[in-house]
């Protein structure tokens, strides 16, 4: 149906980054967020008398892509990524099923659930309250039928707070992007290579290297916009080909291993941290060494601990007034008198 239909014609016809009414409420209001955590009575660095901003909403996202400024998305799975990821000035924060892999361990992203994603989700989203968060539906959550889709997407939404929901798939889920985004569920559609289906593609491949699946990508994008997708991720796609449908499209394209010339770019934090030793992909750029850095801090605490340096008489202790000490002194001996066969 896609090829009946001339390019420039649907790109006419499809408006600038579509947001549905109900689903720029769904972020502006954040009314379905929880409450944020209160402070532990610990000095915290972060806490200050300055009023927090406003939140992130569709239409920030929308102003960047009118702009001409690339995105910035980076991947949360707990409270302090979260922090770390807002606190850098990240625009998105995608709470992806990655985490699958570089913080439960499993061997890949299909082992995660529904139930996990959201506990995941909730944690990003009380670090980082007044933030853009995506949060991946995992696979089995949204494939069986439209019920089902919808049922997690809610859920999702809901119980963690996220302001839109992203899952994997081109045209044949453009039915199911039509029905959330209807609903006032933002939605961010996931195209090229879609690691949920990696076995179905011949591994971890790179997906458009000819003329004819370019055009397949091409078409699942367009498909997408038309269904009210205000964004996708194209993954693993040779620039050029990134470069030209991002051209084609009204919507905003993040991608990941797909160049420098779509609308904005996404990495897994830990990995561009350096903290995941599983495999490396070809696009990742590593900015710092997590795993070394780390390891050698916890290494040095057990030295420490072992030779008594740590923890320090006056630096790291807390005092008591040399009368109130006597007292307990004296306490514990009336309490525990001396053995007298004790020498």
């Amino acid at each position: 149906m896609i090829r009946s239909v001339s390019i420039r014609a649907l790109r006419q016809a499809t408006p600038l980054l579509r947001v549905v009414p109900a689903a720029a409420a769904v972020g502006a209001s954040r009314g379905i967020h929880a409450t944020p955590a209160a402070h532990s009575h610990y000095n915290d660095p972060a806490s200050s008398a300055t009023p927090a901003p406003p939140p992130k909403t569709l239409m920030d996202i929308n102003k960047l892509y009118r702009n001409n400024t690339p995105i910035t998305v980076l991947t949360a799975h707990d409270y302090i990524s979260s922090k770390i990821a807002n606190a850098a000035g990240v625009d998105i924060i995608l709470v992806g099923d990655s985490l699958s892999m570089v913080a439960l361990g499993y061997t890949n992203t299909n082992e995660i659930e529904l139930d996990d994603m959201i506990h995941h989700a909730r944690a990003v989203r009380r670090g980082s309250p007044q933030a853009f968060i995506v949060a991946d539906l995992p696979f089995g959550s949204y494939e069986v039928s439209t019920e089902q889709a919808l049922a997690a997407a809610f859920r999702m939404v809901k119980r963690a707070g996220v302001d839109a929901i992203k899952f994997e798939g081109g045209k044949e889920n453009a039915g199911l992007v039509r029905h959330m985004s209807q609903r006032g569920i933002p939605v961010m559609g996931h195209i090229g290579l879609t690691p949920q289906r990696a076995s179905s593609l011949g591994g971890f491949k790179v997906q458009g290297k000819t003329a004819a699946t370019a055009e397949l990508i091409l078409e699942d994008a367009l498909a997408l916009q038309e269904a009210g997708c205000f964004s996708m991720v194209l993954e693993a796609v040779p620039a050029p080909v990134a470069d030209l449908v991002t051209k084609q499209l009204r919507v905003p394209t993040i991608g990941i291993g797909a160049g420098p010339h779509t609308s904005g770019q996404v990495l897994v934090q830990l990995d561009m941290l350096g903290g995941f030793d599983g495999f490396t992909p070809k696009f990742l750029k590593k900015y710092s060494n997590y795993l070394d850095i780390n390891t050698k801090a916890c290494a040095a605490y057990v030295d420490e601990v072992r030779a008594g340096t740590f923890p320090e008489i006056g630096t790291h202790t807390y005092a008591i007034k040399d009368a109130e000490l006597n007292k307990f002194k004296q306490l514990v001996a009336e309490k525990f008198p001396a053995d007298s066969t004790k020498a």
